[in-house]
């Protein structure tokens, strides 16, 4: 829980960093979240490389068997490498996909309701997953946890601008939706390791995959390119870091222990952290009604904390 709890928060200085970085440096939503993955990959990736671990281990588990590798397990071993190697490619597409949806979901509406939509529709579908597969039974203190959460969020968030379109509204919506299922399948996907990929392998090959997808995309659409001065690269430095190899990498390793419902219940930190470092470092202000939604928000993932480590005392 630690882990997921820390990568929530580390997630809530993205939205900070983000702005800062398209302002300083003039890229487009889609130019920032390409580089954001792909300097977070390539970061972890040196990070495995360093402790040993720098690519997906074809014969990882046949190794730990303590077994003399015959032609059987030469064969087994290149089954595992490329279920490795697979993993990392519908990680990376899923990641991808996640990303260019959300920010479609802003362009068609607006950051305040894509993010609602997004990050409220995530536990919902994992939730019904994990009931669906028989992976987590649905009683009454996930659904309240959940409720309370999305409640939460809808508060903290508030009400979009008008003006929207009805079209608008419904495709940026039907966005919105499929960034939380791509999100949701990636917390999924995480709950089953593959022989010889660990988490911080995993990931770094994954996002530097998907980064190059956006960048690539970007180029071709608003550009990619831009001036590198001092604070653009220290920008695009620390988004990489922080809220993305550092709080991803927390994010896959907390997944080991804990349900995939709750690692999308403490992302709701994100919010929350992004809106109180938005109140104290760019002077935005809080209603009466935000406030009641932080501290739903505070409320539930709290709840999901302490309903986690009963599970796993019991």
């Amino acid at each position: 829980m630690i882990y997921l709890v820390f990568s929530g928060v580390l997630w809530g200085t993205g939205g900070l960093t983000g702005r800062l970085l398209a302002l300083h440096a003039h890229l487009s939503p889609t130019a920032v979240a390409g580089y954001r993955l792909s300097i977070g990959g390539t970061l972890l990736i040196l990070f495995a490389t360093a402790i040993g671990r720098g690519r997906p281990r074809q014969g990882g588990a046949v190794a730990r068997t303590g077994r003399l590798p015959g032609a059987g397990a030469g064969r087994s071993g290149r089954v595992r490498g490329r279920a490795a190697w697979i993993r990392v490619g519908v990680i990376g597409a899923l990641s991808a996909g996640f990303q260019a949806c959300y920010f479609a979901a802003v362009a068609l509406t607006d950051v305040s309701l894509a993010t609602l939509l997004t990050i409220g529709a995530a536990p919902v579908l994992v939730v019904a997953f994990e009931q669906a597969t028989g992976r987590r039974r649905l009683d009454v203190r996930v659904a309240a946890t959940v409720s309370l959460a999305v409640a939460g969020l809808g508060l903290l968030v508030g009400e979009p601008p008008h003006g929207i379109t009805t079209a608008h509204l419904a495709l940026g919506a039907l966005c919105a939706i499929a960034s939380a299922a791509g999100f949701s399948a990636i917390s999924l996907l995480g709950k089953d390791p593959v022989a010889g990929l660990d988490e911080i392998t995993m990931t770094g090959y994954s996002f530097t995959l998907g980064g190059l997808v956006l960048l690539g995309a970007a180029a071709f659409t608003t550009g990619a390119g831009f001036t590198p001065k001092p604070a653009a690269i220290g920008l695009l430095a620390v988004f990489g870091l922080v809220p993305t190899a550092i709080a991803y990498g927390c994010y896959f390793i907390g997944l080991r222990e804990a349900a995939a419902s709750t690692g999308t219940v403490t992302a709701l930190l994100e919010p929350l952290t992004g809106t109180v470092l938005a109140v104290a470092l760019l002077g935005d202000r809080l209603t009466a009604v935000g406030i009641l939604g932080a501290a739903l928000l505070a409320v539930s993932v709290t709840a999901e904390t302490w309903q986690a480590r009963t599970r796993a005392a019991g």
